[in-house]
């Protein structure tokens, strides 16, 4: 079954696309984008999980224009196997460990208040929510003092767009400057903290030591930048996605409401059924076999989340948003090697958010039909209008 990835009518809707791609067969070739594509939950967790496929960093053409991006990407420990992974999550996971995230569980909860009560009745999900408390959660996280925060939206969702199947040369420029831009403020951060630690994880970065070993300046910027890109894009248009989605099926509305213990599975489906990111791309070291399929060595895999989420091998009535949807082996956050280090963190931000909203409207309804983002790969909105009287 052949699909358009850029096909405005897919990108709105793409899971009945992905249905019947994932009903003809798990494992198919895309000629268009010359990858392979897993589309079950166990083909796609396969891929995920081979430790044949994985994430090795080529560098985007021609390098020189592509540096900014390229330095960025090839000191992440998303772009490299072990040992350089290794190496690199170790590291970054030592400096989680000193309690960041949880010290920053009541202050998420007083921020997503905070902002809905200056959002008043009538208000967009995320320019007044969403938005403005992934930035303040990623900022105190990092250390980002308050006076640049205003930075860090505009250059992640410059750079994340180079991730889309049908970038311009536009976009390419925009993303390079917001690399260079994003790159050089961290650079002067790290070395500000260097200088004057502070409780942050930024300072706990530069110090952090493991076996004599530490971070280079450009291994810390690009862990630093990995971190607020991920955590920012999936935490806002997991909220965007969820929350629409949540008012779509009313009765699990009012099931949640009637139950707030309900609120953790309530995240997990909201992640589940619209996924913030739809897929994932491995590269196989030798010949890998997945679904009765031989991957050749050196062919790229995209592992279809939206597809595998919505498989009904896995979830019962997978089409339908299940509030209470327990077990819910999504596979939004990753698995495997790879899977995503800030997952503590953004179901925090998450539940935080969900249970804000809950109390600060008796009644929460759609007040315009949402717009959606026009990318496929980092699936969200631009504006939800929320109407909570």
């Amino acid at each position: 079954m052949g699909i358009d990835f850029s096909d405005p009518a897919f990108v709105a809707d793409p899971y009945p696309g992905l249905a019947g791609l994932r009903e003809s067969t798990p494992l198919s070739f895309h000629a268009p984008s010359g990858r392979w594509l897993a589309a079950s939950h166990a083909a796609a967790d396969a891929v995920l999980r081979d430790r044949r496929l994985g994430r090795f960093w080529r560098d985007e053409e021609p390098a020189d224009m592509f540096e900014p991006f390229n330095l960025l990407h090839r000191n992440q420990m998303m772009e490299n196997e072990p040992p350089v992974h290794t190496r690199l999550r170790s590291l970054v996971a030592k400096a989680f460990a000193r309690g960041h995230v949880d010290r920053l569980r009541a202050a998420v909860a007083a921020e997503a208040s905070r902002l809905l009560t200056v959002a008043g009745d009538e208000f967009d999900l995320l320019a007044e929510l969403a938005e403005p408390l992934a930035v303040t959660v990623i900022a105190e996280l990092l250390g980002v003092p308050a006076a640049d925060r205003h930075r860090l939206r505009p250059w992640s969702a410059a750079m994340v767009r180079m991730y889309e199947m049908d970038r311009t040369p536009e976009v390419e420029a925009e993303a390079l400057a917001a690399c260079r831009e994003f790159a050089g403020y961290l650079g002067e951060l790290a070395a500000s903290r260097a200088a004057k630690p502070r409780d942050d994880l930024i300072s706990h970065l530069v110090t952090v030591r493991e076996n004599s070993d530490r971070l280079s300046g450009d291994e810390l910027v690009a862990s630093a930048i990995l971190l607020l890109n991920a955590g920012h894009e999936a935490s806002v248009n997991g909220l965007g996605n969820g929350v629409v989605a949540l008012l779509r099926h009313p009765d699990e509305v009012l099931r949640l409401r009637a139950d707030r213990a309900l609120l953790p599975a309530a995240v997990e489906e909201m992640l589940r059924f619209d996924s913030p990111s739809q897929l994932f791309v491995r590269t196989a070291a030798a010949d890998v076999e997945v679904a009765g399929v031989t991957v050749p060595a050196g062919a790229e895999v995209a592992a279809l989340l939206g597809a595998a989420n919505r498989d009904p091998a896995v979830f019962a009535e997978p089409d339908r948003f299940d509030a209470g949807r327990v077990p819910n082996p999504h596979l939004s956050f990753g698995a495997g090697l790879h899977f995503c280090l800030g997952a503590p963190l953004a179901r925090i931000e998450l539940r935080a958010a969900l249970a804000a909203l809950l109390e600060h409207a008796p009644r929460l309804e759609l007040a315009a039909d949402p717009v959606r983002s026009p990318g496929f790969v980092l699936r969200g909105y631009a504006s939800v209008r929320l109407c909570g009287r």
